[in-house]
């Protein structure tokens, strides 16, 4: 019983987060130079804007520019395995295979820096944070699972209904073998819902998170070779959550018609919620140069987000299922030939029983709460907790000879101390660490040829991956060229495809009081990423 309630409740939840890429929700492609060399931190060029500001302080006197456009194409992949979902009467296996699409067209980004004397005025725009937009024509593998679990628990409440209406009957009089007849077509009947927990829904997902972001910021030559950096981003917000669970039926019969049959969409979930919210990043970096070396380093503190919700959601509510279900009965009885009164006796004392009764009112109650839970993320108006994690960079350039240049670098994302809504960050094993390598080479004069890796390491933990909203570890190789079409005049081509790994996630479901099984759920995406950019020196 208490399964039914917490059914409907977490079909709410289902339709809302948004599924997000990078250091778990934050990009760093944000140059094309970077597409062409994974590792930027440790080089010295117009993109360190954004990888190595300290750095860019280095470059010539004068302006520079850089216009960068990317187009990204990304497909997520989960395959769930639940034995409650064989119950589907459209697609009666266990097995679910969902496929999430999502194409950015236009991803630009800009990098300038004015240099002068010992100073650097710096700046840059783009798209840092936030998991892009993402569409699950079919739903989600949890909103199945949903369904699965309410028709369950929709069953084993037509059961018991039906139970008491025996015992009832019997205890008007009526011989046990008629009562047990007039019992069997109630709500348990095939024509009802049926007791196998048989289902069939219509489900939709899409979610958009973008977090754009401008920074500006002073670099200062120390000394010839030693310089620094402070500045600040300004973050803004802007992510959009639609979905739906519409037409379920439990059996063959409607679920609405027990919530309110005279509204045809009285049990459907639908989920519209825009959210907005604007932060600020503090920005700290160094730079040494030590010969053919170069070494440096950035922190940017933790970015407080809160983002305010506007919402126009629709869930079920549960407060007229008793009054519905004592129609439905009393209907059914006068069908089987009752007088009015006597159809009105045994529905009051069918469902005042003791073991419907009391069911109903901790349903009710439980209920309720739950969708409060589920949904409370969503409301109207609310306040959510929504931060950018803090995050360390260190890198290193060699030049071993004029024409070959080799970077290496590392990150780490302070994700667990990001505060997220539910403290769902403190779910994590670690923040997320990141390797990168990269190798430039000059093999004339008018071109440079590059190459470079990058390793992502997520602190995952079975308790954090959720099909709304995951990430799984990576490897990134890139390559891509330079073109010098004059001094002062270059052209970036790149490409970078990554390797998803899969993560594979098992938990316990508790269907009943004394019948456990297990969800298993695996998760992986692929991602391909081409891009041009200009630079210009002035």
């Amino acid at each position: 019983m208490t399964s039914f309630k917490y059914a409907i409740a977490a079909m709410a939840v289902c339709c809302t987060q948004a599924v997000m890429a990078g250091g778990i929700n934050t990009n760093t492609n944000m140059s094309v130079a970077f597409g062409r060399n994974l590792s930027r931190e440790g080089a010295i060029s117009i993109d360190g804007v954004y990888f190595n500001p300290a750095g860019a302080t280095f470059l010539e006197p004068g302006l520079h520019l850089a216009i960068n456009w990317q187009l990204i194409t990304q497909h997520r992949y989960i395959a769930n395995n639940y034995e409650l979902f064989a119950r589907n009467t459209q697609n009666p296996t266990t097995n679910r295979n969902f496929k999430g699409h999502s194409l950015a067209p236009f991803f630009p980004s800009v990098q300038a820096a004015y240099n002068w004397h010992r100073f650097s005025f710096q700046a840059n725009a783009g798209v840092g944070g936030g998991g892009g937009k993402c569409t699950f024509d079919n739903g989600l593998g949890s909103f199945e699972k949903i369904v699965s679990e309410t028709a369950l628990a929709a069953s084993g409440l037509a059961g018991t209904v039906d139970q008491s209406l025996a015992n009832t009957l019997k205890g008007a009089g009526m011989p046990a073998s008629m009562a047990q007849a007039v019992a069997a077509n109630g709500f348990s009947s095939d024509q009802y819902f049926g007791s196998k927990g048989q289902y069939s829904a219509e489900s939709f997902m899409r979610g958009r998170q973008y977090y754009y972001g401008v920074s500006l910021g002073v670099g200062y030559k120390v000394t010839d070779d030693l310089s620094v950096f402070a500045g600040a981003r300004g973050v803004y917000a802007s992510c959009n959550y639609y979905g739906y669970v519409r037409n379920i039926k439990v059996g063959n019969m409607p679920l609405y018609q027990v919530l309110d049959p005279s509204k045809t969409n009285s049990a459907d979930i639908e989920l519209s919620c825009d959210q907005s919210g604007f932060g600020v990043t503090p920005i700290l970096g160094v730079d040494y140069r030590l010969g053919r070396w170069n070494f440096s380093a950035k922190y940017e503190f933790k970015t407080r987000m809160r983002l305010k919700n506007s919402s126009v959601n629709q869930f079920p509510s549960i407060g007229n299922l008793s009054d519905n279900l004592a129609k439905a009965l009393n209907a059914n009885l006068l069908k089987s030939g009752l007088t009015a009164d006597q159809a009105l006796a045994i529905t009051e004392g069918t469902l005042s029983a003791q073991t419907v009764a009391g069911t109903m009112k901790a349903l009710k109650a439980r209920f309720d709460k739950g969708i409060n839970d589920a949904t409370g993320e969503y409301q109207d108006g609310k306040s959510i907790p929504a931060d950018l994690p803090a995050i360390a960079a260190v890198g290193v350039g060699f030049t071993p000879t004029d024409e070959l240049r080799l970077t290496a670098g590392f990150h780490y994302y302070f994700d667990k101390q990001a505060h997220a809504y539910n403290n769902r960050n403190k779910l994590l094993k670690r923040g997320t660490m990141e390797y990168s390598a990269g190798v430039e080479y000059d093999p004339i004069q008018l071109v440079t040829v590059s190459a470079g890796y990058q390793r992502t390491s997520y602190g995952l933990s079975d308790e954090y991956m959720d099909d709304k909203s995951f990430v799984v570890s990576s490897n990134s190789i890139g390559a891509g060229f330079m073109l010098h079409l004059s001094k002062k005049t270059r052209v970036n081509v790149a490409y970078f495809h990554t390797f998803y790994e899969t993560k594979n996630t098992e938990k316990t479901v508790q269907l009943t009081q004394d019948i456990q099984t297990h969800y298993v759920a695996n998760y992986s995406r692929s991602n391909n990423v081409f891009g041009a950019s200009l630079e210009l020196d002035f």
